[in-house]
């Protein structure tokens, strides 16, 4: 499939939107799922999730739209590792299921790995010739962490430093071994719209005033500010005068300022909100050109502060979104709408999305 080239001018006050077929043509959403959503790093969970030595996860690396089989495993030497669960032999997956174990094996024809995903034995294999070679390992993808949060990839198109560091950097005050996963605040929404136009309507606070009463009532717009990195940009909410901010230490770099939350968007798909509160996760996981799932995971570090601030209301807010952003999919039909243009001084991060977009698909 292939889908005709565009092109967003650098320059945001020349630059038109992409195509509004883009949100709308399969051979759109395979290229993107090809060239921007296999080579992206994504947010895996905790640490917790193979916590002891002979810890076992199985997991699926974006499901219901890249479906790469994974595992996280800890050795007996307490170290994690992101490793292929498909067995080298045949293709099954080796690992069904959590648990702990010395070895993995493979249920099929018996193949056995070490915890690190190094071949070990297989059966009635004698005298079959340069065996067993690295081919017969089970591939390592990279890890990376922050704190006890995990982020993977099965062949990055970025470093992971790069990727990460600006959040990282930035909020490297935050006690992130103190935040507890809550499965009552975590929930996942199904949206008719694409996965972009979910991602581009996070990406701009242009549109608070307008769709979001509540939000707007909590936070100072006019105040309202973007920052871009190479592959990740940063929302700073600014918290209306006498409504709930973070009580900034010394050495943050915003100390003296009343942030209210710190919106932050790592290309191409993962929002990381912060609140006074704690982390709102947000994976943004496409199902198909006009289909999306986003996944609302919630790590509480303060919960006395859950119902105060830009921090609260947080299943309204989504709704708001989901409405608008499923008009604009349908608006997106129009016969006589093409391509549009960019707030200069409001869509930066759009633009900044739009961009990378563009690049990557067409590189």
């Amino acid at each position: 499939m292939t889908f005709p080239r565009f092109e967003i001018d650098t320059e945001i006050r020349r630059a038109s939107t992409p195509p509004a077929e883009f949100y709308r043509s399969a051979a759109a959403y395979e290229l993107a799922r090809e060239r921007i959503l296999v080579p992206s790093w994504q947010f895996i969970g905790t640490d917790h999730a193979a916590r002891v030595p002979g810890a076992v996860h199985p997991f699926q690396f974006l499901d219901g739209c890249v479906d790469e089989p994974l595992l996280l495993t800890r050795d007996d030497a307490d170290r994690l590792h992101c490793i292929s669960n498909v067995c080298t032999h045949r293709g099954k997956p080796v690992a069904e299921a959590d648990g702990v174990a010395k070895s993995l094996r493979c249920r099929y024809h018996g193949r056995r790995f070490g915890l690190d995903g190094r071949f070990q034995f297989m059966p009635e294999f004698d005298g079959v010739e340069g065996f067993p070679s690295v081919c017969d390992d089970l591939r390592s993808m990279q890890l990376a962490n922050w704190g006890p949060l995990l982020f993977t990839a099965i062949q990055p198109a970025a470093p992971a430093a790069e990727w990460l560091g600006p959040m990282r950097g930035r909020l490297s005050w935050l006690p992130l071994e103190e935040f507890r996963f809550e499965a009552k605040l975590s929930k996942d929404y199904l949206v008719r719209a694409n996965w972009a136009l979910y991602c581009e309507n996070y990406l701009e606070g242009f549109h608070i005033p307008y769709v979001h009463a509540g939000l707007n009532d909590v936070l100072d717009h006019g105040n309202y500010s973007v920052e871009l990195h190479r592959w990740s940009s940063l929302q700073l909410g600014i918290a209306k005068e006498g409504e709930m901010c973070f009580d900034l230490p010394n050495s943050s770099a915003d100390f003296g300022r009343r942030v209210a939350a710190y919106y932050y968007w790592l290309f191409p798909n993962l929002m990381m909100n912060f609140y006074p509160w704690g982390l709102s996760i947000n994976v943004v996981r496409p199902l198909g050109p006009e289909r999306t799932k986003v996944s609302f995971l919630s790590y509480v570090w303060d919960e006395s502060k859950l119902e105060s601030g830009a921090g609260a209301g947080l299943d309204r807010v989504e709704r708001e979104d989901e409405a608008i952003v499923e008009e604009v999919q349908r608006g997106l039909a129009s016969r006589v709408y093409s391509r549009g243009r960019y707030s200069p001084t409001r869509e930066t991060g759009t633009h900044h999305f739009h961009r990378l977009l563009s690049e990557t698909l067409f590189a």
